[in-house]
């Protein structure tokens, strides 16, 4: 069961590792397709920087997942290894990661409210006249359309994974 569970846990490490790959390959298209659109709402396009918006994996988009990453693996080491502590840090991780990927889902599912309250808390005049939904759309239609079945794919195999990691270590 110790096996299963590690297993678990690489899957959903690889499954993290995948949001900065895609962003690092595709941000610059989706920034380029935002600035575009900012530009057929006379927007000034500088203005993504000027309040560090960005598309790409850089900060936080690459540091978050990439810790997820490593602790999965870590305790997946554990795991592999029988070591006492892997069941409670399976316990205490794969639930972390549960949490945080419904955090992830509900983000994405209300990213036009989110941006639009983002905007206006930034109180920027120019980020005020810009139309989130069709910025957004632009941004996100600048992606292949396989990344879309990827995102799917990947919160499956982290909800999935993270379910079957804690019910290997549970009845192990």
């Amino acid at each position: 069961m110790n096996a299963l569970a590690a297993a678990m846990q690489l899957l959903v490490a690889v499954a993290f590792v995948s949001i900065p790959v895609v962003r690092h390959r595709f941000g610059p298209a989706a920034k380029a397709a935002a600035v575009a659109e900012l530009r057929r709402q006379n927007v000034r396009p500088e203005v993504l920087d000027e309040n560090g918006l960005r598309f790409d994996a850089g900060g936080h988009e690459t540091a978050a997942p990439a810790a997820v990453a490593a602790i999965m693996t870590a305790v997946a080491a554990l795991n592999l290894a029988g070591a006492d502590l892997a069941r409670p840090l399976t316990w205490i991780f794969s639930s972390m990661v549960i949490l945080m990927n419904l955090g992830i889902v509900y983000s994405n599912l209300t990213a036009v409210k989110s941006v639009e309250a983002a905007f206006r808390r930034k109180d920027d005049p120019e980020l005020a006249r810009v139309e989130v939904a069709p910025f957004l759309k632009a941004a996100e239609n600048a992606f292949p359309g396989w990344v879309r079945a990827q995102t799917y794919v990947r919160n499956t195999t982290v909800f999935a994974g993270s379910a079957v990691a804690l019910l290997a270590v549970t009845l192990g």
